[in-house]
């Protein structure tokens, strides 16, 4: 009887911590990336190092190429194109600046592009915390700005995001298959 009991303990037990596990997500296949101006700011501010505020950051899933044609074929010429995967790509501004000819105040934004093989249309949008470009709605653009592509003689296997300093400010360069692009901003 003893022996029983113990074994039936031990079942309970089992079943007990079996059905308390948590159930983990998949790794996605794009991963979630963020990239900030002034570079590493996060890892500066931490260590103390930070001498200038942070300006922006980017927050964005990262595509893989994975032998696909990119542009013309898995992002479309003349659509709407969340500029990444999963999640709209957001960009968050610490402080006021300027794009293009238009004021843009502190704040969080939906990051858009319509992708062409000559320019690319960035897209400002005030809705966020949105997936992908379903609900996208035009009466909510903040701006639109095309700017040129340029063609690059290396292939990047993932889309990649990063922020250089440019003479006005900062340039948000975006870069996949052999094509870069740069969203001027003005401090």
């Amino acid at each position: 009887m003893k022996k029983a009991l113990t074994v039936f303990a031990a079942l309970i037990m089992l079943g007990y911590t079996a059905s308390s596990q948590t159930s983990l997500p998949e790794i996605d296949k794009s991963p979630l990336d963020i990239c900030y101006y002034p570079t590493e700011y996060p890892q500066l501010k931490t260590q103390a190092k930070s001498i200038d505020p942070a300006v922006a950051r980017v927050i964005y899933s990262r595509p893989k190429k994975e032998g696909r044609p990119v542009f013309g074929n898995l992002v479309e010429y003349g659509k709407l194109w969340r500029l990444g995967a999963n999640e709209a790509t957001e960009i968050e501004f610490f402080k006021p600046v300027m794009i293009g000819q238009k004021k843009v105040a502190k704040g969080r934004y939906t990051l858009y592009a319509i992708v062409n093989e000559k320019s690319w249309t960035f897209i400002l949008n005030k809705d966020i915390d949105i997936w992908g470009s379903f609900k996208y709605k035009q009466a909510n653009d903040v701006l639109r700005l095309d700017v040129p592509v340029q063609t690059m003689k290396d292939q990047v296997e993932s889309l990649a995001m990063t922020f250089e300093r440019s003479a006005s400010g900062v340039n948000l360069v975006v870069a996949w298959e052999n094509v870069k692009t740069e969203l001027p901003i003005t401090l």
